[in-house]
């Protein structure tokens, strides 16, 4: 299990890890920009990748990281 630290415990989800925010959030992305992924299956992932957007900004994983394809960066901008 990846355990990460933050000293903002504010935004955090409650009784969300942050390991498991970020391991979820790479493995919805992983998969949703996969060609061969159905967009069924898309479509029900991009929630759940977007759920996990603000512990992830609340531990900094943006300022330290670029999301370099442009569809994904896109839909997170959207929801910034």
């Amino acid at each position: 299990m990846i355990r990460l630290v933050t000293r903002d415990y504010s935004e955090l989800g409650e009784g969300q890890e942050a390991g498991e925010a970020l391991a979820t959030f790479v493995a919805c992305a992983h998969a949703m920009l996969d060609p061969s992924t159905p967009e069924e299956q898309v479509r029900r992932l991009e929630p759940r990748l977007l759920a996990q957007l603000p512990t992830l900004r609340a531990l900094g994983i943006f300022d330290l990281f670029d999301v370099r394809d442009p569809a994904l960066a896109a839909l997170l901008a959207d929801e910034a």
